[in-house]
């Protein structure tokens, strides 16, 4: 989108150089690159789990760790807030296994009969509804691809991967239909400008939201990246609010009621506002970006060649623009965009990088199809009108640029910290 192709011929000699260095005499594997001890005749037995199941291989280990110091699953059984290895992953969807979890209002999961859920539609309409998930599954379906993402991603020096500060989101593939389709299948009166939507959990926690957004392009889903949606995100049916905290994808979705106000509710652990126009104008995510590689807790064997990659996304709409510096900032060079930017989705992007090997920090920038500019550290506390020293945290969604430190002996740092 925008970006210089890469030189290929410099590439192809660049590639018999290496090629030539190669018959001078051994040559160490690239970290994390060691052929696995009898690879070369072991052989996987087929079992019924495994045809009725696929499973990943026993040489991939990526996994979600607990996420804000407290473990999951605790002494109880109850499960927390799970963060998703972003560091692992690869272009731009989260596998339904390792995308992220929040923590469920009240204690458990709750373990829904599809069969038995109804999702009612009530209050300022000409005619309440209530439909079954076979009801819904009749209706016209789409497909699109979005990000969901919990306020508890915040940059702060205590992380110490990509993993520990920004794996609260995550991307999947989500089908469903359109709010907008069954709201005007029961009829919206006139007067009605917010919605409440409620879920199925043991605590009602329920989320308030301007009526235009369910009428542009909230999703009811049945659907995750090609099978049902996961009882951790929501089984049977979870709204889809794109670009709005994650808090409002309202998950065991079983009532929404239109109204003409905003309702203040419970929304979990403090997150109410008594302003509505400060609601409706904090819910949605400004731009953002992380690189993946290199970052926190990653080793580089050594100077030379590395490709620079991570993801940008926004509430605001389509990622327009991702820039990357290698000197902390001083600099800035676009940076690839890699396959489709959509809106409201994460975006792949990536620059080739060569290192000489001495401390630097990088840095990643992005910008919205809104121009929205995403902002540093210093920025935010200059915006908000306090100091920046150690204990800034950035009120409401935190957005602001994530440095990583690159020492000179290859270790990679928070720029935090």
């Amino acid at each position: 989108m925008g970006s210089k192709r890469t030189d290929r011929r410099g590439f192809l000699k660049g590639g018999a150089a290496l090629a030539g260095g190669l018959t001078l005499g051994a040559v160490e594997p690239a970290a994390a690159q060691t052929p696995a001890s009898g690879a070369s005749g072991a052989m996987i037995k087929g079992s019924k789990e495994l045809i009725a199941y696929g499973d990943r291989s026993r040489f991939v280990t990526s996994v979600r760790i607990p996420h804000g110091g407290r473990p999951s699953p605790d002494a109880f059984g109850l499960v927390f807030h799970v963060a998703t290895p972003l560091q692992d992953l690869v272009g731009v969807i989260t596998p339904s296994s390792l995308h992220y979890t929040a923590t469920t209002r009240g204690s458990f999961i709750p373990d829904i009969d599809p069969r038995e859920h109804r999702l009612m539609i009530h209050g300022m309409v000409d005619r309440p509804l209530i439909f079954t998930l076979e009801d819904l599954k009749r209706l016209p379906s789409v497909t699109r691809l979005h990000f969901i993402e919990c306020a508890g991603n915040r940059s702060t020096p205590r992380a110490k991967t990509v993993q520990e500060s920004h794996g609260l989101t995550s991307c999947a593939e989500w089908t469903g239909v359109l709010l907008s389709t069954l709201l005007k299948e029961a009829g919206v009166k006139g007067g009605a400008s917010w919605f409440v939507a409620e879920g199925a959990e043991e605590v009602k926690g329920a989320s308030s939201m301007p009526i235009a957004k369910a009428m542009d392009d909230c999703l009811v889903c049945y659907g995750m990246n090609g099978e049902a949606v996961r009882p951790q995100q929501g089984f049977p049916l979870r709204l889809m609010v794109p670009g709005f905290e994650g808090i409002f994808s309202t998950k065991y979705l079983r009532r929404i009621k239109l109204v003409d106000r905003y309702y203040m509710n419970y929304n979990d652990y403090g997150h109410l506002r008594e302003d509505a126009k400060d609601a409706a104008l904090g819910y949605q995510w400004g731009p953002k970006s992380v690189i993946t590689f290199p970052s926190a807790g990653q080793q580089l064997p050594g100077r030379g060649f590395y490709e620079i990659s991570g993801l940008a996304w926004s509430g605001g709409g389509a990622v327009r623009r991702v820039e990357i510096s290698t000197d902390g900032g001083k600099k800035w060079k676009d940076a690839e965009i890699r396959g489709t930017a959509y809106r409201m989705a994460h975006t792949r992007f990536a620059s080739q990088w060569n290192w000489d090997g001495t401390e630097t920090e990088l840095l990643s920038r992005c910008t919205d199809e809104l121009g929205q500019v995403q902002p540093t550290r210093a920025q935010a506390a200059k915006f908000f009108n306090v100091p920046l020293d150690p204990s800034f945290n950035v009120p409401g969604l935190d957005n602001i640029i994530q440095p990583w430190r690159v020492a000179s002996d290859g270790t990679v740092h928070n720029g935090h910290a």
